[in-house]
């Protein structure tokens, strides 16, 4: 066998490449061989060292903290590999915001569950009580859990966020369900008679409150696009602890109470000081003066309630005012799609002139570090990482999100330590100085955090507006309308995605002059291609290293130093066959011409994306204005429209989806109690409730500066089920005093005095547990405060007329209600 391979690299430097005169021309006589690469077109620094980017990517159905901790795990392995002078160092983890936020909503539901069990003893005095109705939450969280996980769901934000939204529901069940049967065991009934009658009342109105707090999630599975995917494993979560917390409280609340209360004084369980350890005696003495405050609060509002209903048509004609005057703040809360969420870092764009090298991007985002550096102090800063350039593969390009058109590109990722001031502070710091000290380039913020990046769907703006057509104009449409846009407040990093002055030579060959010299259009590109990008663009050829067993691709192309003129590249020779060389200039005529360095489609269609983004307003008050400036350019080329996309078409079609799902909740809902208490009138007095809880919800957003988002939206969902609930346990109770024989008027009163206790107890519960999310505490925790605090605001006012509108309306309904004794029995003898 013959081998002709090359030994080593510097072995290609000695292959002959023909004879001239007798004397043999080497390959080192007309070029150099060496290991190299092709001209570079991307540089990775951190904090100003030169290095190389590897991102890890997960799969869309895998778990980002189980993808991290395997890399992690292989990494020691990874390192034995290489050598030992190589520095690998991590320096961006998503799953520490994953971590971090899933930290924040397992204690926020720690605090509320806690509060909540405190809020419980403080009310009943009994630990017994308190016990069990606190051992019902953790069970159905856990079956909840269990269930999410048959149905192939993972424990993330979302389905964490919906356990700690029911933390404050699960109570109610076990909550009503005690109350209940204290209240007999207080008249003197047995135990085993006061759970069964106490568990038997309640059982119906409970089943039908449970009901009606999971219908109204239904509307969440209609959702379309990444709400869908957000909201249903939240719903799911809700619902399925909701469910089990009712099946808890009909099965082991009951046995429980039958457990811990069999040797317990059938009167009731009252605090017995002398029987308590010292340190429990402050807590039980506090305990009795609640007792004491709270009769005396609902005496007082038995007062109050008596003299509502002496001017009941006055007090529900203001009620029904506040509501539809309360409507009108929608007008000035603003709309968001989602909250902005401060995850410890922020990535920056900056792109140079159309054309720019890299060296000079280089050099240009060195100045930009140090001007970052000024910005944020070193306490905070974790560090600076530049990725320069466009990526090294197809792959690499085709997952990059920043818009990167070309060698004058740069992403800049800076990451803030803990503790660090808030973000936005920095970033707008960044966006007035930048443009200052750098004229004529162009600076714009990106997404930097898992979150955004996922409620962006990859686009690196909240809002995309698209000029889509074929006409040549459309590259100036756009300029104009990036300018109106820029005049708007509030509008931010509004930018031309697709430049259109990238300087490009033209070589229009002149192909008679070519055919008389014997030349084809084909010949001229492939030398013009073996000079520029070199032998591996027209022929490939390949050098087998025998030692490692690796093929290297050979490139012969004239160096580019060697080419750094129009004259040098006029120069540039064009050989075909032995005898018949010619220079580009004798068959070739250059023009300099602008062109696009990028050309995007949509649906086939192409586009020209103008991108903004939003700071210091809200996204739906930018788009209001943005809408007109459309409709001002008047009449477009033919073909040409101009549409907005992006995240601000979601949150349209979210909020269209979740506005139709409030209607829908409440027709379910009405639906629903009219199967159940099989009238017309009764369920219609039950949802008068929910006009309280919607302006509650809209003033709990405007009191604490909160913009209506998508997850508001899910708390006035939220807030319109438990409001439905408790009302539902006052009609309920009301409707059996109106049939007992009392008057309306007086039935409405007994069922609000009696009911206040389990009423306001689950009302409390649910803003208790509310309360730490609506604080935003912690990493990711500004996503679901909206959530938390249009929950909090909904329950106070839904409670409010729960406790007094309720009632008015249902004397006024039923005022000519007339009791009818049931028909004596013939056969009786008197």
């Amino acid at each position: 066998a013959v081998d002709a391979n090359a030994a080593a690299i510097n072995d290609l430097n000695y292959l002959p490449v023909k004879v001239v005169n007798g004397t043999t021309i080497y390959l080192r006589d007309v070029a150099q061989v060496h290991d190299g690469y092709v001209p570079q077109k991307n540089a990775v620094r951190e904090n100003g060292v030169r290095g190389a980017l590897l991102t890890i990517m997960k799969a869309g159905t895998a778990s980002t903290l189980d993808v991290v901790k395997g890399v992690k795990a292989a990494l020691p392995g990874v390192m034995k590999t290489v050598p030992s002078d190589l520095h690998v160092a991590e320096f961006a983890d998503q799953s520490l915001f994953v971590r971090a936020a899933i930290r924040g909503v397992l204690r926020e539901g720690v605090i509320a569950a806690s509060l909540t069990a405190f809020m419980i003893l403080l009310f009943l005095g009994s630990w017994r009580s308190t016990f069990i109705i606190a051992l019902s939450i953790p069970l159905s969280v856990l079956c909840s859990v269990a269930t999410l996980s048959a149905l192939g769901e993972t424990l993330n934000l979302m389905t964490l966020g919906g356990l700690a939204l029911a933390v404050g529901i699960l109570v109610d069940d076990a909550t009503v369900a005690i109350e209940n049967i204290h209240r007999h065991m207080a008249s003197g009934e047995p135990l085993d008679e006061s759970i069964i009658r106490g568990s038997q009342e309640i059982a119906l109105p409970a089943f039908v409150s449970t009901l009606c707090i999971c219908i109204v999630f239904v509307p969440m599975f209609f959702l379309a696009g990444v709400a869908r995917y957000l909201f249903v494993p939240l719903a799911e979560a809700v619902v399925f602890a909701i469910l089990a917390s009712y099946v808890i409280s009909r099965t082991l609340v009951p046995t429980l109470v039958m457990w811990f209360y069999r040797n317990v004084e059938l009167h009731g369980e009252h605090i017995n000081e002398s029987n308590l350890p010292f340190w429990l005696l402050p807590f039980a003495r506090f305990q009795r003066g609640f007792e004491n405050g709270f009769d005396r609060f609902r005496n007082g509002y038995r007062a109050m309630l008596a003299s509502c209903f002496e001017h009941r048509g006055v007090v529900a004609a203001v009620f029904l005012g506040f509501c539809l005057a309360s409507s009108l703040l929608v007008l000035v809360l603003g709309r968001n799609f989602f909250p902005t969420v401060d995850a410890g870092q922020f990535l920056l764009h900056v792109r140079g002139p159309t054309g720019m090298r890299i060296e000079e991007t280089e050099r240009l985002s060195g100045e930009v570090n140090g001007v970052i550096r000024n910005v944020v102090p070193p306490d905070e800063l974790g560090g600076i990482l530049d990725n320069i350039g466009i990526p090294n593969s197809s792959i690499n390009l085709s997952y990059n999100t920043s818009g990167v058109i070309g060698a004058g590109d740069a992403d800049i990722l800076v990451s803030l330590r803990p503790g660090h001031a808030p973000t936005e502070k920095y970033i707008r710091e960044l966006r007035e100085r930048l443009p200052r000290e750098f004229p004529g380039i162009l600076f714009y913020f990106l997404p930097a955090d898992i979150v955004s990046q996922t409620l962006n769907f990859g686009l690196p703006a909240p809002y995309d507006v698209q000029v889509v057509g074929r006409d040549p104009r459309n590259h100036e449409i756009a300029a104009r309308l990036a300018d109106e846009i820029r005049k708007i407040p509030g509008a931010v990093d509004v930018r031309v995605n697709q430049p259109d002055n990238l300087p490009q030579l033209t070589i229009e060959v002149e192909r008679a002059k070519a055919a008389e010299l014997g030349m084809t259009l084909d010949d001229v590109a492939n030398s013009v291609l073996l000079g520029l990008s070199g032998s591996g663009q027209v022929q490939p050829a390949y050098w087998l290293n025998s030692r490692l067993g690796i093929q290297y691709l050979i490139n012969v192309y004239t160096p580019q130093y060697r080419i750094d003129s129009v004259a040098q590249l006029n120069s540039m020779p064009i050989r075909v066959g032995a005898n018949n060389d010619q220079i580009l200039a004798n068959v070739a005529d250059l023009k300099r011409v602008e062109i696009s360095p990028a050309i995007s489609h949509y649906n086939v269609m192409p586009v020209i994306d103008v991108y903004g983004g939003v700071d210091g307003r809200d996204l739906g008050s930018v788009l209001n204005e943005i809408k007109p400036l459309i409709d001002k350019f008047g009449k477009l080329p033919r073909g040409t429209s101009i549409l907005v996309r992006g995240q601000a078409q979601t949150m349209l079609s979210s909020y269209i989806g979740l506005g139709m799902g409030l209607v829908m909740a409440i027709i379910l809902i009405y639906f629903l109690l009219v199967i159940n208490f099989q009238s017309w009138l009764d369920p219609f007095i039950i949802i008068t409730a929910l006009p309280g809880a919607l302006a509650g919800v809209i003033w709990g957003l405007f009191l604490t500066q909160t913009t209506l988002s998508v997850p508001a939206l899910m708390g006035a969902i939220m807030a319109m089920g438990v409001a439905t609930a408790n009302s539902v346990l006052v009609v309920t109770f009301a409707r059996e005093n109106l049939h007992a024989g009392k008057s309306a008027i007086v039935a409405a009163v007994e069922a609000g005095v009696g009911r206040i206790r389990p009423v306001t107890m689950t009302a409390l519960a649910m803003i208790i547990g509310m309360l730490p999310m609506s604080l935003s505490l912690g990493e990711g925790g500004e996503q679901n405060a909206p959530l938390g605090r249009a929950v909090i605001g909904g329950l106070v006012l839904a409670t409010l007329a729960t406790l007094f509108f309720v009632p008015i309306v249902f004397s006024f309904m039923h005022r000519h209600y007339r009791h009818k004794p049931a028909p004596a029995n013939p056969n009786l003898k008197p």
